[in-house]
């Protein structure tokens, strides 16, 4: 039984109560999520240069330079001049030599070997980074609840990509093609901004602790993070677009702008029989639709962010702003792709400005959904 005492006798210090964590912030120990964070801003460093290598790649021809998928033993390179002799007939045996590249020398197939070599063997680095980074946290116990499944998503879709990269490869090598089929180069780069979306994601939400982000949701604008998500799904298909114009060289097809070989609608944009075939194959179809979708974006991208000015929060505002000069910059860089007929400079700054519109978006989402808290004068 409790022992009485005086309503005028002192509480000692000692017997206040503590506060203690919420069972969210105590299910890591301390400085794993930071960690955690860490690893995954390393991870997506990664996959950024692997988006731009692989878009070099493209632009340089180079995809179809290695013709085996070799996951394990194909990260050595050719040690001796046997071995590259060997790489080069291998090479030789494929329609993009035999029809396009024919008479090619040693030192020019080596530029591309390298290209595509570096590809590979950067996708076997993250990999490697992913696994180490995961196995630490996982046998330390650091991985917070809730968060196991969502890094092993990220480790199952590295693997499910290397498995499409080559899928993208293969198309490439038989069938008379002279490179890889465009809808698997779409496949390919659409995967990639995936797991790019995802790790960006969570870098957001490891920022903050459960409980700042429980409580911060309370204050969050329903309306503006379904315009956002819009916002977000229609850049995400433009990038898919984008990949389908790089497959197929549309890009170096129709030079002028605001017309299409002084058309409004290209009179060729049906050229391919079946019909559904200039979707994905006919280079007047999918720079319109690129180049239409764009205005899209841009239009609604105003709306939205003429819509984030009811907002309260200012990091919210300042957020999309970022996302509306980013929109104005990208569509800038397109016009200009186009009209220098898409110079391997030109054509991945404008790739890497997908790369860095899709995380603006992703960043005034998150902070739709879970306002930064800010003092009462704003």
């Amino acid at each position: 039984m409790a022992e009485k005492r005086s309503i005028f006798q002192e509480v000692d210090s000692a017997e206040k109560p503590v506060a203690q964590a919420g069972v969210i912030d105590r299910a890591s120990r301390p400085g794993a999520r930071r960690a955690i964070r860490l690893w995954l801003m390393a991870l997506f460093a990664l996959v950024v240069v692997m988006i731009a290598v692989g878009g070099l790649t493209r632009l340089t021809d180079s995809g179809l330079s290695i013709t085996e998928w070799k996951p394990v033993t194909g990260a050595l390179p050719p040690l001796s001049a046997e071995a590259w002799d060997a790489e080069f007939d291998k090479y030789k045996q494929i329609p993009e030599y035999q029809q396009q590249n024919a008479g090619m020398s040693m030192a020019e197939f080596k530029v591309i070997y390298w290209w595509e070599w570096g590809h590979r063997q950067l996708g076997r680095v993250i990999g490697l980074v992913w696994a180490a980074g995961f196995a630490y946290f996982a046998l330390r116990r650091e991985i917070p609840t809730g968060w196991m499944g969502r890094l092993l998503l990220l480790g199952a879709l590295g693997g499910l990509q290397g498995a499409i990269g080559w899928w993208m490869v293969s198309s490439g090598l038989e069938g008379g093609r002279l490179d890889v089929a465009p809808y698997r180069l779409a496949t390919h780069l659409g995967l990639a901004f995936i797991i790019l979306g995802l790790i960006c994601w969570y870098v957001l939400k490891l920022g903050r602790r459960e409980s700042d982000l429980m409580q911060a949701r309370r204050d969050g604008d329903a309306k503006l993070k379904r315009m956002s998500t819009g916002l977000m799904h229609a850049s995400y298909l433009q990038v898919v677009l984008g990949a389908l114009v790089a497959g197929n060289d549309a890009g170096r097809t129709y030079t002028d702008w605001p017309l299409m070989g002084g058309e409004v609608f290209p009179s060729l944009a049906f050229e391919f029989a079946p019909w559904w075939r200039n979707f994905f194959e006919g280079e007047a179809l999918v720079q319109f639709n690129h180049r239409l979708l764009g205005y899209l974006i841009f239009v609604f991208g105003l709306i939205v962010w003429r819509a984030s000015r009811r907002s309260a929060k200012r990091a919210t505002k300042q957020a999309f702003d970022w996302v509306a000069v980013m929109l104005f910059g990208q569509m800038v860089l397109g016009v200009g792709t186009v009209l220098y007929a898409a110079p391997w400079h030109l054509a991945i700054v404008h790739q890497l400005g997908a790369v860095a519109l899709i995380c603006l978006i992703l960043r005034a989402r998150f902070l739709s959904m879970y306002p930064a808290s800010q003092s009462v004068k704003g």
